[in-house]
């Protein structure tokens, strides 16, 4: 603030001008008021706009030069051109940074509204819907009699790096390569499994002190990212940690309320199916049984216990398109266990409409039912079959997880059998794991389990790089997670109780079924696909059972059914 004899400056309203404060004059004192007041106006004014200058760019473009006829039509111009940038530049970050956050899931909410933000602007904006849609279809989609090329491309890929890696050696750890100076001491030769074994004694017996001093030696050579030993000992030693701790059950349900991105299911997916013939082969032997049981029908309903997220589907789509006569009108009726939180059937719905789009594609006549209960649960009513459509039951290895005359009296495994013997459908399809450690004493389920998933650990080992992403998140969200509900979990809580093929065998026919003969020219079909593959996978026939394992371990087994009509449960 200046004094009364100093200079100060105030705005002219008119041409915003410098002025020069002067002293007012005494003889008007009306006057001088007004222009006392004008002037403090004027100052406060001053001091905002200094003060709201400071938040301002230095050269403002919201400054307009009146006197330049041609600025304001240029200045609307630049800010329309800046926000449509702005508007696109946005656009793109939120659909990358959603796609690199995983938002896309096979069950999420947000499929319609990102679709409708990434139509608005054509200007190079990525559609994650698009990307997924057609990951899907390099997938799941038949090219050809073999498989999909994606499928075998990979295939050819994984073979040429696990070649190139077991030929210079797989690495250990750190310094694993060997010396040139230096005779290299000898490793210490760890046996892990018995390692394992003795810790589950230990658990068994509640001596805390000897399981945890075994579960420190397991830690020491146990490793999510080694070999295929250390891994299955790492998750092993996890399921044990848990069982001592008493909190099992509350990891496990942790676990299975993961939500993974689509695009990582589907590469997981896609690189099982390129390392590992058993998806394929299942798929394969189901939907040639229905294509041949539906060669002349013009309805056909399939009901299918544990749809998931209903992979096996797409490619029957594909291939009714093309039947001569042109394509039945199909049903799928969906069946698996309620999503857990406020909407039950949000993923199998989300599986409906993304078959739905299939059967669109393909021009097939397409009608989808969601059931989200427990099997047992399922009544006849639920499934408004019809009397002119041909009924298909299916079920992919889904019926492990039904409890059975050691846990409750009223079997559930026994009741959806009954309920399928009631349905009357042309054929029921069975897929089981061939799995014996269903035992109540937990030291023979997990000598047994350890047998059974080191099988499978050693499959991948062989087949699968050790720095393939994909495979750590099979070996943790698939079989770590069954492994882990086998090890620490009890009771009700305890899911996964596979039993044999020969004891399901026996089960289905109590319960009324008659086994159907085995398709020769199926059979010969896959022998032909596991070819590809590597030389130690399994694939053989036993009592009308197609069998699949590596290295002498039946893993699973497949057959067809039909009710009995001479029997009487």
């Amino acid at each position: 603030m200046l004094g009364a004899r100093g200079r100060m400056t105030r705005l002219n309203s008119i041409n915003c001008r410098p002025t020069r404060w002067r002293r007012p004059c005494f003889r008007s004192r009306r006057r001088s008021r007004h222009r006392t007041a004008a002037s403090q106006q004027a100052m406060q004014f001053c001091r905002g706009l200094e003060e709201a200058s400071r938040f301002l760019p230095e050269e403002s473009k919201l400054v307009i030069d009146l006197e330049k006829s041609t600025s304001v039509t240029r200045l609307v111009a630049n800010v329309k051109e800046e926000k449509r940038f702005a508007e696109v530049k946005t656009e793109k970050a939120d659909v990358e940074a959603a796609i690199h956050r995983g938002k896309k899931h096979f069950y999420g909410d947000d499929l319609d509204a990102e679709e409708g933000r990434c139509s608005k602007h054509s200007a190079a904006a990525i559609d994650p819907d698009h990307l997924v849609r057609e990951m899907m279809d390099k997938v799941l989609l038949c090219n050809g009699e073999t498989c999909s090329k994606g499928v075998k491309e990979l295939r050819e890929a994984l073979q040429h790096d696990v070649a190139k890696h077991s030929h210079g050696g797989h690495g250990k750890g750190p310094g694993h390569g060997k010396g040139r100076g230096k005779k290299q001491p000898k490793k210490e030769v760890i046996d892990l499994e018995t390692l394992l074994i003795h810790c589950a004694q230990s658990v068994a017996t509640d001596d805390r002190r000897g399981a945890t001093e075994l579960l420190k030696q397991i830690r020491q050579h146990a490793s999510p990212n080694g070999d295929g030993d250390q891994r299955l000992a790492y998750c092993f030693a996890n399921g044990l940690e848990a069982r001592l701790a008493g909190n099992g059950s509350q990891i496990y349900k942790s676990v299975i309320m993961t939500r993974f991105p689509c695009t990582d299911v589907l590469k997981a997916y896609q690189l099982y199916l390129a390392a590992c013939p058993f998806k394929k082969i299942s798929h394969f032997f189901a939907n040639q049984t229905i294509m041949n049981a539906v060669e002349k029908a013009k309805k056909v309903h399939i009901v299918d216990y544990g749809i998931y997220y209903g992979f096996q589907w797409p490619c029957l789509i594909q291939r009714l398109s093309t039947r001569p006569g042109g394509p039945p009108r199909l049903r799928i009726t969906g069946i698996d266990t309620p999503h857990p939180g406020f909407r039950p059937a949000e993923r199998i719905e989300e599986t409906g409409r993304y078959l739905k789009d299939y059967a669109q594609t393909f021009n097939v006549p397409f009608e989808f039912q969601a059931i989200p209960s427990r099997f047992e649960a399922v009544k006849i009513e639920d499934l408004h079959i019809e009397k002119d459509e041909l009924l298909i039951v299916n079920c992919m290895f889904r019926f492990k997880t039904l409890m059975e005359e050691s846990v409750v009296a009223e079997s559930p495994r026994n009741m959806v059998l009954n309920t399928i013997r009631k349905m009357n459908p042309h054929v029921f399809i069975h897929g089981v794991v061939n799995g014996s450690y269903n035992a109540p004493f937990f030291v023979s389920r997990f000598r047994e389990a350890l047998f059974h998933y080191s099988a499978i650990f050693d499959m991948l080992e062989t087949n699968i790089p050790r720095d393939n992403e994909q495979r750590l998140l099979i070996e943790t969200a698939l079989f770590g997670r069954e492994a882990m509900n086998v090890i620490s979990c009890e009771g009700l809580e305890r899911m996964e109780r596979p039993e044999t093929y020969k004891q399901w065998q026996v089960r289905n026919q109590r319960a009324g079924f008659k086994q159907l003969p085995m398709n020769q020219d199926i059979m010969k079909r896959a022998r032909e696909k596991v070819r590809c593959y590597h030389r130690d996978f399994i694939i053989d026939e036993d009592n009308k059972w197609l069998l699949q394992g590596w290295k002498g371990r039946i893993l699973l087994a497949l057959s067809t059914w039909k009710p009995d009509r001479k029997s009487s449960p």
